[in-house]
């Protein structure tokens, strides 16, 4: 944000990524359209950016911007080309006068984000579009973070949200969360974009550090959410996905050093996981296992391995390449292959699993934890020099600077 005093930035920054899902679904709530959420929000954090230079920043920084872009949401319904057509509709509906009169105090709004993600994951919509767009929209993701988590190039995922916001739009699909009846032909792609704000929050494609604690504590919550929803019986998978995020967000104290450098499972200081954190979901994983053998029940069990070793070499690294194996057969993918082959290098060594990684590199070649996972295993089998050209590979892809910082360590540590 250029111009602007370091504190005004650092207080929009802080909000931005901790409150735009919150504000576009409560806006998306009061407007009825997507588009014009989106844009008058962002309208607001641009209007914040100059207004706070000089009146200061508000006590109440997520209640200002809903109040500044509600406003502009009204401003832009105006400027409509069917003005008339529009102001009769939201006039009959009341919802301009309750946009003016609504109480600033947001969290007495009953959960919008829980109503955006159900209407954006709509069966009307493919999966796919429906998982982009509730990231995009709820955890505020980039168009191009998104695609990342696709592995698909930045301009097709921006095709496949304009296509995915129109689809609502003429479809007139409700924004409100489905009859209980109605949850299941649901819950897959929610489950899905819960656990992919999540791991952006855990796995940050852009900035300084590699954690952004504020979308793993939003994603938590949704799940939470989702599994009282479909309480008493919640589905076994909704279970074993907040198991499986609680177990992955217990380590995050120890994921990072006071420089706020990467620091990689094998090393961190376990006494600094949160075990009651990990006590509460170990539970989830068992009532989860037995309610079948899904994709997050299995992600959670190889979580919750890791989690029951106190020391690194307590690892029970057999069990986690046999739930690997059942992962793979259930929901093959190359990122799960991937993160097999280096459970398999823990039992059976880097060699058998260079050969696996040799096998899915065509269609990991853009994707830059597997030239980190592959220059690894080439340290460690002492091929320093082809080490470092898959560092270097990396390198030339990560777009997050903690491990940028963490791959040009390993880089000179294998250059002659």
């Amino acid at each position: 944000m250029p111009n602007a005093k370091p504190d005004v930035t650092q207080a929009i920054d802080s909000v931005y990524r901790s409150d735009w899902g919150r504000i576009v679904a409560t806006l998306i709530g009061l407007v009825g359209d997507f588009d014009v959420a989106q844009e008058a929000a962002q309208e607001a954090f641009t209007a914040a950016v100059k207004q706070w230079q000089t009146a200061g920043i508000p006590d109440e920084p997520r209640a200002w911007l809903i109040k500044t872009a509600r406003f502009k949401a009204i401003d832009r319904l105006r400027r409509r080309t069917r003005l008339a057509e529009k102001l009769e509709v939201y006039a009959a509906s009341e919802s301009i006068e309750t946009i003016e009169e609504i109480d600033d105090d947001i969290d007495e709004i009953p959960d919008e984000r829980l109503r955006l993600i159900f209407t954006c994951c709509h069966p009307a919509l493919a999966i796919e579009a429906q998982v982009a767009l509730t990231l995009r929209l709820l955890g505020g993701l980039e168009t191009d973070e998104i695609a990342r988590a696709f592995l698909v190039s930045t301009t097709t995922m921006a095709q496949r949200l304009v296509r995915a916001k129109r689809k609502i739009r003429d479809a007139g699909i409700a924004y409100t969360v489905p009859d209980t009846k109605d949850l299941p032909d649901r819950v897959e792609a929610v489950l899905t974009a819960i656990y992919l704000i999540f791991n952006e929050g855990y796995a940050a494609t852009h900035g300084e550090t590699i954690v952004r604690a504020e979308l793993c504590a939003e994603a938590i919550r949704l799940g939470r959410l989702v599994r009282m929803l479909m309480a008493p019986q919640p589905p076994a998978e909704v279970t074993a996905l907040v198991a499986l995020m609680l177990l992955h967000d217990s380590r995050r104290d120890a994921r990072l050093d006071e420089s706020g450098d990467l620091i990689l499972l094998f090393e961190q200081d376990r006494s600094r996981w949160d075990r009651a954190q990990i006590a509460e979901a170990l539970p989830l994983v068992e009532e989860a296992f037995r309610g079948g053998l899904g994709p997050f029940a299995l992600q959670a069990a190889i979580a919750a391995a890791h989690c029951r070793a106190v020391r690194a070499e307590d690892t029970n690294w057999s069990q986690i390449v046999q739930l690997y194996n059942l992962l793979e057969r259930l929901q093959p993918s190359p990122i799960v292959s991937l993160n097999r082959a280096v459970a398999i290098a823990m039992v059976d060594g880097p060699q058998t699993a260079i050969a696996l990684l040799n096998a899915i590199a065509p269609e990991l070649d853009g994707y830059h934890l597997f030239h980190a996972a592959r220059a690894d295993l080439l340290r460690r089998m002492g091929a320093s020099a082809e080490a470092a050209q898959s560092y270097e590979r990396a390198l030339a892809l990560v777009t997050n600077d903690s491990e940028r910082r963490f791959l040009d360590r390993r880089l000179r540590e294998v250059q002659p």
